[in-house]
This record gives structure tokens, C-alpha cells and sequence, in this order.
């Protein structure tokens, strides 16, 4: 390894250890998801699925 990947890899770790207490107080404090929160995510989610798997089928 070359010093620029350990120069990179100590700067990604002190990125997490400087973001980490404020990413716990945004986890705790976001409002929870309710199933029609979920439902609204999951069924776009699965229509774009469902379409590459079309255009993968069409190929």
C-alpha cells in the first residue's frame, strides 16, 4: 500500500468517528415510519423492478 491509500483510509475514519454522534441523534430523534409510509416506498420500488426485469427479459 501506497502512502495516498492509508492517507485516504485515516481521513474516511476520522470522517465516521466526526459523523457518528450526530448521525445517532438524527436516528433518535426522525420521526418512525408508520406501514403506509413503507407501502408508499415499496410499491414504486417494486414497479422499477419490475420494469428492468422487463427490459433484462427483452434483450
Amino acid at each position: 500500500m501506497d502512502w495516498m491509500k492509508i492517507g485516504s483510509a485515516l481521513m474516511l475514519l476520522m470522517m465516521i468517528v466526526y459523523l457518528w454522534p450526530r448521525a445517532k441523534q438524527m436516528m433518535k430523534e426522525s420521526p418512525k415510519g408508520s406501514s403506509e409510509d413503507w407501502k408508499a416506498v415499496i410499491i414504486p420500488l417494486l414497479a422499477v423492478v419490475g420494469f428492468v426485469i422487463l427490459l433484462v427479459m427483452m434483450v
